[in-house]
């Protein structure tokens, strides 16, 4: 990408489970808040969160402290319909609906949850088997084109996906959203995240602490990796496993942006405090051979 200004940042705050957190509108503008204090400018949901009401609800807030708008920038995701919203798919299963429709009907939804002119980056969520990729550009132009959307990316693509949509696209896809921790490691090899460093997309990492298994399994690997990871972040001086994690994410010559699914403002700092931690390339070969069992020869 030509652009002097990166479009996602290095942390991004995560708000998924903003239903969770029984946030008051207050306390989500505060979260915001110390989330800009601490350089984190980026907020990813999708339109599926919460039945539509993440959206929603993070939407009250920004019409409470207007001004936060423009500090700023909303990454959301659209692509999935679920059967609760689909006519006649009443007790049915969710489904991937990429057509050029669904999309942009799911845009003008989410520009109404947020209060908002703009969204700064959209995701496709799942890869839609029927898409056809001429109809999914297609929309993205338009979106563009009316100034709905200013970027655009995909979310747990394949690289022969993300190569398809490319294709078609007279501008660049910014980013590919996938799962990456030290426990779930199969971006690394699949080629998902060498073709984000060659298109020069930013991939984000959701998941970092692998939804809690790294810490929480007992799994002979979660185990491993946590005598491991206690070991390298004893050497670095680190305060916490999450930091030696965040910080061997931080390390992958992607320059990956990393979603923090939590509402704990302790968390958040843990991760800021991890972009000061550097592991050198033999602790971060030994957090890959902990997770993956293998040996370099």
């Amino acid at each position: 990408m030509n652009e002097t200004v990166r479009p996602i940042g290095d942390l991004v705050l995560g708000f998924w489970r903003l239903l969770d957190w029984q946030f008051s509108t207050q306390q989500c503008i505060k979260f915001i808040e110390q989330g800009i204090e601490r350089g984190i400018i980026d907020t990813d949901h999708a339109d599926i969160y919460g039945q539509y009401e993440c959206e929603a609800k993070f939407g009250e807030a920004l019409k409470a402290a207007p001004t936060l708008r423009d500090q700023i920038r909303i990454i959301t995701k659209c692509g999935i319909r679920p059967a609760f919203a689909s006519k006649g798919l009443a007790g049915k299963a969710n489904h991937y609906d990429s057509s050029k429709a669904h999309i942009i009907a799911s845009v003008q939804q989410s520009l109404r949850h947020f209060g908002t002119d703009r969204l700064d980056v959209l995701l496709i969520h799942r890869p839609d088997y029927l898409m056809n990729a001429d109809e999914m550009a297609d929309a993205f132009n338009t979106l563009k084109q009316n100034g709905d959307v200013l970027h655009f990316g995909v979310s747990n693509f394949t690289p022969s996906q993300i190569a398809l949509l490319q294709s078609r696209l007279n501008f660049p896809l910014v980013t590919n959203q996938i799962e990456c921790s030290p426990y779930e490691m199969k971006a690394l090899d699949d080629g998902t995240l060498d073709q984000c460093q060659q298109l020069g997309m930013h991939p984000m990492l959701w998941s970092p602490l692998a939804g809690g298994r790294l810490f929480s399994h007992d799994d002979e690997k979660a185990r491993r990796l946590r005598d491991v990871m206690a070991q390298v972040g004893e050497e670095l001086e680190a305060k916490s496993l999450d930091q030696v994690a965040y910080a061997w994410l931080m390390a992958l010559p992607s320059a990956p942006s990393i979603v923090l699914g939590t509402g704990n403002i302790e968390r958040v700092k843990s991760a800021v405090a991890a972009k000061a931690i550097e592991l050198n390339r033999e602790q971060w070969y030994r957090i890959w051979q902990a997770s993956t069992g293998h040996s370099v020869p």
